[in-house]
């Protein structure tokens, strides 16, 4: 049966941060709020983690798992971005926005988008995942809690808990996070391209 902490949005507790962060470091599956909406995430490097999660969210294989990044820095470690890329994407950051760019061999290879070698990269602008990034001193392997066959994320942290109580190991209640997801941009080509318009204004990219 997983935990459930009830963190403060806006200044989560410490306590409670070490305690999740340690849960992550043993394999844990957690979730967790985001920016836009709750997330499934474990440890980069952690490989049965990640089949539960794409067990739980019944993802193919060739899945992109995004990575939740706590600068721009660490996102530099994980992707090739020029000086053109890091521009725009430090303009949008942290934010709701999840970035396509080409992966470096920092990535695991089973996490790298097997045909086009990219992975998605997010830096979040909620204290709660930035408090466990800063703690964890590296990215959560993530992806958006929604649900086979729902249309929507769930974003009730208590009826996550009755969903997902025997699949994940902690539960971190951070208030309601809404039902839109985040924007996708992908700049792996010579212009920005939108693949999915969510939260975030996108504007930017269209006239880059």
């Amino acid at each position: 049966m997983s935990q459930f902490f009830s963190m403060h949005p806006e200044t989560p507790q410490v306590r409670l941060i070490q305690q999740a962060t340690n849960i992550i470091r043993q394999g844990g599956v957690v979730v967790y709020p985001t920016d836009s909406a709750y997330a499934l995430g474990c440890q980069l490097g952690d490989k049965k983690a990640a089949d539960r999660i794409r067990r739980i969210r019944a993802l193919r294989d060739d899945h992109n798992f995004t990575l939740m990044c706590r600068d721009l820095s660490e996102l530099g470690t994980y992707a090739r971005v020029d000086n053109a890329v890091y521009r725009l994407i430090r303009s949008a950051t942290p934010g709701p926005y999840t970035f396509i760019l080409e992966a470096t061999r920092e990535v695991p290879k089973r996490l790298v988008q097997p045909k086009r070698k990219t992975i998605g990269l997010r830096v979040p602008a909620h204290p709660i995942p930035r408090a466990l990034l800063d703690l964890l001193d590296e990215p959560l392997m993530s992806v958006t809690l929604q649900m086979p066959g729902d249309e929507f994320p769930l974003t009730d942290p208590y009826d996550i808990r009755d969903h997902l109580e025997h699949e994940v190991d902690l539960v971190i209640d951070g208030g309601f996070c809404g039902l839109e997801a985040t924007s996708v941009v992908d700049l792996t080509g010579p212009e920005p391209h939108i693949l999915r318009r969510g939260l975030g204004d996108v504007s930017d990219f269209e006239a880059a």
